[in-house]
């Protein structure tokens, strides 16, 4: 029987005592947290050290997002990406051995250089390659598969966390069976946003394979 998926949310606003209320009492308790490394203005509020503490005093953990860049193309505009990654997860004390996923907008113009160039940046430094995506699309569908064909540790080492289909937010109890869109080669899609933008609460809502919970921070 396959395994229980997670519920959690993650969330561009920053994390606080009433936000966290607003979704325990209107959603459900999440397991998870996403939130971002980096502060990117009209966009997203950066991760602080006070609100990593109070998710964690919470019994949350964080899933730590990196989306202060706007294209993905080149290999070494990956790797020189992962990197800024890799330098404020750990300015925030996010230890090695965590997922740091890529937010790779619909929108976003990408190829498989650079989604080889983030996984090599990460992997030899031994934070773990994730992206947020929207995999059944073609840009990425074909850049995706494109960088699995020219090196393998892209589909053994990725998680993939699909932002489609949406059929939207619900409370922890009413999630919908785990049916991520995924891409037309070998991916682990281990994370789905099935909703966005919640009405009751600033979050999006998400389900996770477990296998993942013990590479969040």
């Amino acid at each position: 029987m396959p395994a229980r998926k997670l519920w959690g949310v993650d969330s561009a606003a920053r994390v606080t005592t009433e936000s966290y209320r607003c979704v325990v009492n209107e959603y459900g308790k999440p397991v998870y947290w996403g939130r971002y490394l980096q502060t990117v203005p009209g966009f997203a509020d950066g991760l602080t050290t006070e609100e990593i503490r109070l998710i964690h005093s919470r019994g949350v953990k964080i899933l730590p997002i990196y989306s202060n860049f706007r294209s993905a193309v080149g290999y070494r505009t990956g790797r020189v990406t992962a990197r800024n990654a890799i330098y404020h997860a750990s300015r925030l004390g996010i230890p090695k051995d965590t997922f740091l996923f890529a937010n790779i907008e619909k929108g976003f113009n990408v190829n498989g250089d650079w989604i080889r160039g983030w996984v090599d940046a990460l992997y030899t430094s031994g934070f773990r390659p994730g992206i947020y995506s929207a995999p059944d699309r073609a840009a990425f569908n074909e850049a995706y598969c494109n960088a699995v064909e020219n090196d393998e540790k892209v589909a053994e080492q990725t998680v993939l966390w699909s932002q489609e289909p949406t059929p939207g937010t619900t409370a922890k109890n009413e999630a919908p069976p785990f049916r991520p869109a995924v891409p037309s080669c070998r991916a682990n899609v281990w994370i789905w946003q099935y909703g966005e933008n919640a009405p009751n609460c600033p979050i999006d809502t998400n389900l996770l394979d477990p296998r993942v919970l013990n590479h969040l921070f």
